[in-house]
């Protein structure tokens, strides 16, 4: 193979792999978002005054309060980042999405709902914090997502940005994968209940591995944007104050039961859509 053939080659695997990535990435967004609304709801009540007493009650106030749009609040941003996979632009959405999912909670505390959509959350911080307001949260999403893709996506994610496969061997989705598929079948086309099965146990991984990090993430991403009032410094202090004033270790786990409940439908879906959607597409590259 020649090496102009070998960049063909290569940018086609690489268009496959975005195109399944973002269809997948969608679905996953539409069959996981009620339950990362509940999730970012509890991670990010206030602890001496909690409006929600647990997983059940937090998902009937969002039913009696808002209906069922009220699951989906913020739904627009990430589906938007599926277009944009990268961890850097991925922080600018989540910001959005979490400042929407939360305004609920501004309101029943006495506060004031600020955005009506995520473009207007959007248009509002640029325009009052600027830029760099859209990132904050960034170190954190850095840290959560860092390791856990390595335990959970291994080819799906990264062959999206283009790593090579080999580097991304140590996969658990794909190595999981690897070894469930029947040694008559093509490990690209495995069988439903093979990737069913990897991906729900990677997915699982995937959150048991980041999920503190995760509450950093929405706690800070959930502070004001105003750099004056913002009640932490940075990850380590909110860390250190999470730990000391808001209950210890447990405080990290705050949220995990809807995290849970989310990772097995969520990232079935996903991963089912991008194997699917990559043998679809073989023939066009």
């Amino acid at each position: 193979m020649t090496s102009q053939q070998s960049d063909m080659s290569f940018a086609r695997r690489t268009a496959k792999n975005s195109v399944s990535g973002t269809i997948s990435g969608i679905a996953g967004c539409i069959v996981g978002h009620p339950f990362d609304t509940l999730k970012v709801r509890l991670q990010t009540q206030p602890v001496h005054a909690p409006i929600y007493n647990g997983l059940i009650d937090c998902f009937m106030k969002t039913l009696k309060w808002e209906g069922i749009g009220g699951l989906y609040k913020g739904v627009g941003s990430p589906i938007v980042g599926q277009m944009f996979f990268r961890a850097t632009l991925f922080t600018s959405f989540y910001q959005l999405k979490t400042k929407m999912q939360i305004q609920i909670i501004r309101a029943k505390s006495g506060g004031i709902v600020q955005y009506r959509n995520v473009f207007h959350a959007g248009y509002v911080i640029t325009k009052t914090h600027g830029v760099k307001a859209l990132f904050q949260g960034l170190i954190p999403t850095i840290m959560r997502d860092t390791p856990g893709c390595a335990a959970y996506f291994g080819e799906e994610l990264w062959g999206v940005i283009g790593i090579n496969k080999s580097l991304m061997s140590v996969g658990f989705y794909e190595v999981l994968k690897t070894v469930l598929t029947p040694s008559n079948m093509s490990v690209a086309n495995p069988p439903t209940w093979c990737i069913f099965i990897a991906a729900a146990t990677g997915g699982t991984l995937y959150w048991v591995i980041t999920y503190p990090i995760d509450v950093i993430k929405s706690t800070l991403q959930s502070d004001e944007s105003d750099k004056k009032q913002r009640k932490f410094k940075g990850v380590v202090d909110c860390a250190r104050r999470l730990y000391l004033e808001e209950g210890g270790w447990r405080r990290f786990f705050k949220g995990f039961s809807p995290c849970l409940m989310r990772a097995i439908p969520a990232n079935v879906t996903m991963l089912w859509t991008v194997e699917k959607c990559r043998i679809i597409l073989d023939p066009y590259f």
